[in-house]
């Protein structure tokens, strides 16, 4: 029997079963206030998903903007796909691929992009930091690429880590990758936010022009 692709079963229930509304939403909303997208901005999203960035990006960059959503699932690009039909978002285009091994060929017209992000999908990947470098050389000199990932829980908010790590091993993802780490070093003027008793990490920077 064919070993079941990632969220075969659980794509249609993702949106549920990920705390997104209690807990994750946060996250992406600090990481795109954080990013400052200006209408008619071409936006690079890696780990799409469902499309739960989607409708916030939409608010930011408006119809004469894109939104190029990458992501591993084809099931998970199925709901996304559902979600822009749905909104009638037409500036909406969803690519199946790998994101260590992406190509910005494959990307569509819009290469470079003026912005990237990934949300909670860089520590899903062994070898997240070809993702992160592909997110930025798909981006142009000056272009903001944004991180939102998990960490255990820090302060008052460190009792929750044995159920931060419990989530984070359901859903696939290595709480101790970090991969906001590695921006300081590829990226300019670094912006943070710290959420959720600091288990959501958020990092936003520009792309050199050099």
């Amino acid at each position: 029997m064919k070993k079941p692709t990632p969220y075969t079963i659980s794509a249609r229930m993702y949106d549920v079963i990920s705390f997104e509304w209690p807990i994750y939403r946060a996250g992406r909303t600090a990481a795109i206030d954080l990013m400052a997208l200006p209408a008619g901005s071409h936006v690079l999203d890696v780990g799409c998903g469902t499309g739960l960035n989607f409708a916030s990006l939409q608010r930011r960059i408006g119809p004469a903007g894109s939104i190029t959503g990458v992501d591993a699932s084809p099931q998970m690009l199925e709901q996304a796909r559902r979600r822009a039909t749905s909104a009638g978002w037409e500036n909406v285009t969803l690519i199946s691929a790998d994101a260590t091994e992406l190509d910005s060929v494959d990307l569509g017209d819009h290469v470079p992009f003026d912005a990237a992000l990934s949300t909670y999908a860089l520590s899903l990947m062994a070898q997240w930091q070809i993702a992160l470098d592909a997110m930025i050389g798909a981006t142009r000199a000056g272009g903001v690429v944004a991180v939102v990932d998990m960490q255990k829980p820090v302060g008052r908010a460190e009792l929750w880590t044995p159920l931060a790590r419990l989530a984070c091993r359901l859903g696939g993802s290595d709480i101790d990758a970090h991969p906001w780490a590695a921006m300081p070093t590829r990226l300019d003027t670094v912006q943070s936010a710290s959420v959720r008793g600091g288990h959501i990490q958020v990092r936003v920077g520009s792309v050199p022009s050099v």
